[in-house]
């Protein structure tokens, strides 16, 4: 566990002294460094405060653990939000790997920051790939990862465990099929 743990930690327990720090220390540096990428002052905002909220995300189950600096992660998370965003406005796609922008990734921190950053970005693929399920597809995905036991699920959902073993392999089946298909054809 990194030193700055203590970040991830305010985030999740909403600590104003710490997030004041946070804007403080890493906003202007953030902000220099998508200026120099074209975004406006809104957009570097917005990627900021957005970066943040993914992180919080992340960070709310109380599993996640810093393994780098804070700077460095959050650095890379807002790159590649940026990065994104840039792509959505383009419409036109990014013709080059969103890793090949970093290979100038020289230590084990960045290296770190970098595999969170994907994991969130992977993370935000799959809910958003999720949302083209059907409901009830949802609704089990949703519930079974909230759920220690399958066969509790299965009375709360009113459905027999059976069926919802089921259904719930068909709805995964369906997601994973989303995530391979927008990984090959983004």
């Amino acid at each position: 566990m990194h030193t700055d743990q203590r970040y991830i930690e305010a985030l999740r327990n909403n600590d104003s002294v710490l997030l004041s720090e946070i804007y403080r220390k890493y906003a202007p540096s953030i902000t220099a460094y998508l200026k120099s990428k074209g975004a406006d002052t809104e957009e570097c905002g917005d990627v900021f405060q957005e970066s943040l909220i993914d992180i919080f995300k992340l960070a709310a189950d109380g599993k996640f653990v810093l393994t780098c600096p804070f700077e460095a992660f959050l650095l890379l998370v807002c790159k590649r939000k940026w990065i994104n965003l840039l792509k959505k406005k383009s419409r036109s796609g990014v013709t080059k790997s969103l890793d090949d922008g970093y290979a100038y990734l020289k230590d084990n921190a960045d290296a770190e920051a970098s595999a969170h950053a994907q994991q969130l970005e992977q993370e935000a693929l799959v809910m958003e790939l999720l949302e083209q399920l059907s409901e009830r597809c949802r609704e089990i995905i949703r519930a079974s990862y909230l759920s220690d036991s399958q066969q509790k699920l299965a009375v709360q959902l009113g459905v027999s465990y059976a069926y919802l073993r089921k259904k719930k392999s068909i709805c995964m089946s369906e997601l994973i099929e989303l995530v391979n298909h927008n990984r090959y054809h983004p």
